[in-house]
């Protein structure tokens, strides 16, 4: 963790960028960022046309060339701005990324690029992008789904094991003889990896994705969602790193394309947050940052609104970096 906040980047929030000039005006923005000296480093985001983008880490495969001439020449830190100040539609940034060049830059001496490959969608399609030793790729993702490594086309390719899943009650194919017999209730889904690895996460999230039923209102479809990624959640203790500290599931959020309205939750904090980014002047100059909802961040809330028949908290906690 970062200190990262829950920060929306207004219209009139200048965006400077490294090699191309500051950009007065652009889409509004929300996502997870982590500020740095007024800079939003976001993790991910969504910007107000309804086009949403994550970095993910990528680490032995992410290379970032040299700045090259006659291209767009864009640092990794930059990218999620880069893309969501003028995009409305995956189709747009393939066209944009036609003419961008991701070259390697840390954001300072003491602060240095992180490997990561990137998921972009809109309401209709999802894409990926990925930075490699051989250049920059460009994939449609059907299942709208990614994960760290490895590379996507192997992780696509890994659903290739997995094509007998089903949500079915499983048929024996075994010889009758045998006498095999479903011995419980809820045996769909029989096979599906259950460890930790970003392999296994990948198709149990695009199954469980992609089988998901949700209802037509807002508070049920953000309810499947958050149950949706409950399914890959990492629980302390269970991955323990060289260092010998644990890996976890900091937050899990998501964004309603249409109405600007960010959802998210924390590890220790399993109500449903919600920030309405329409609720703040999107004509602004400042960035706006909401801290996590937490035990700790309880005290600086200015109030509290509670949807009775569903379990969203609505902060105006905020502070202007």
């Amino acid at each position: 963790s970062y200190e990262e906040t829950v920060t929306i980047a207004p219209r009139n929030y200048p965006l400077k960028f490294r090699q191309k000039s500051t950009l007065e005006n652009h889409y509004a923005l929300i996502g997870i960022a982590y500020i740095q000296k007024n800079y939003p480093l976001y993790y991910e985001a969504t910007n107000e046309a309804g086009l949403s983008m994550a970095g993910l880490n990528f680490p032995g495969n992410a290379y970032y060339g040299e700045a090259m001439e006659g291209k767009d020449n864009i640092a990794p830190f930059e990218l999620i701005l880069w893309i969501l100040r003028q995009c409305k539609t995956v189709e747009e940034v393939k066209k944009l990324m036609e003419y961008t060049q991701i070259m390697h830059m840390d954001f300072r001496e003491d602060f240095k690029t992180t490997p990561l490959h990137w998921m972009v969608a809109d309401k209709k399609s999802s894409m990926v992008i990925e930075s490699m030793e051989d250049g920059i790729k460009l994939y449609d993702n059907p299942v709208g789904v990614l994960t760290n490594n490895p590379p996507f086309v192997q992780q696509l390719f890994g659903l290739n094991n997995y094509m007998h899943l089903s949500i079915d009650t499983p048929k024996n194919y075994w010889p009758k003889s045998v006498g095999l017999k479903t011995y419980s209730r809820g045996m769909g889904a029989l096979g599906l990896p259950g460890d930790l690895s970003s392999v296994s996460r990948f198709v149990r999230a695009a199954f469980t994705k992609m089988h998901s039923l949700s209802d037509e209102s807002e508070a049920e479809s953000v309810s499947q969602f958050f149950h949706i990624l409950g399914s890959v959640t990492q629980q302390r203790g269970l991955v323990r790193l060289d260092d010998n500290v644990y890996e976890k599931t900091i937050y899990t959020s998501c964004c309603n394309m249409s109405q600007g309205i960010y959802y998210y939750k924390t590890y220790d904090c399993g109500s449903i947050v919600c920030v309405d980014m329409n609720k703040e002047d999107l004509n602004g100059e400042k960035t706006v940052a909401f801290p996590y909802m937490s035990e700790k961040a309880t005290d600086t809330c200015f109030y509290i609104y509670i949807i009775c028949n569903f379990n969203i908290i609505i902060k105006s906690a905020r502070k202007n970096p």
